[in-house]
């Protein structure tokens, strides 16, 4: 018997780095946050879709038809505290969740489906890819201080796909320690 997946869609941000609303930008006519529920409620490996996001994303988000959307939250004002309230949102049946940037439209059915086949084996999985390119680390004037070492280096991506039991008890201790933390693998590693 197939397990019950949930996506937590995560688009409460800001964009202050882009200086618009990049969930809301077009991407070949259409917003990028349709897009990328638009791929999750695709995947035939997700059951149950919640976003968590702005209000304008939110009102964005109604105007189109997505069967797997089940809800849709109101951010907290960091990443972790919506991907709580995502957490606290989802079906009681519930046993696998992908957490994903809103913000991320080029997702793939096929990443997506991967990522939750080995989730439900592994309990844990994430996408990532190596580091390519060459780093630099600054002062706070941006004046470069040093080369980063990129062997062994991973740049961590999304969906980030786990057991429901274990993602929920990582951010209970999250939240309980007043830890911050900007992914979930993150969350579970501070478990130890």
């Amino acid at each position: 018997m197939r397990t019950m997946t949930s996506a937590i869609i995560v688009a409460a941000g800001s964009s202050q780095r882009m200086g618009f609303n990049k969930l809301l930008a077009p991407l070949g006519g259409v917003p990028v946050i349709v897009r990328t529920v638009r791929t999750f409620d695709q995947c035939d490996a997700i059951d149950e879709i919640i976003v968590v996001g702005s209000e304008a994303v939110r009102e964005e988000l109604a105007k189109h038809s997505f069967p797997k959307l089940v809800k849709m939250l109101p951010g907290g004002s960091e990443r972790h505290f919506s991907v709580f309230e995502g957490l606290r949102a989802l079906s009681e049946s519930s046993q696998i969740v992908a957490v994903h940037d809103g913000g991320r439209p080029l997702i793939t059915t096929a990443q997506i489906s991967k990522c939750v086949a080995i989730a439900r084996d592994k309990r844990a999985v994430a996408c990532a890819r190596p580091v390519t390119e060459t780093m630099k680390r600054c002062d706070d004037s941006g004046k470069i201080t040093n080369s980063l070492e990129r062997k062994n280096a991973w740049i961590m991506e999304t969906p980030q796909v786990f057991d429901r039991e274990l993602l929920m008890t990582a951010y209970e201790h999250v939240l309980g320690s007043e830890l911050l933390v900007t992914d979930e693998v993150s969350a579970v590693q501070a478990l130890g």
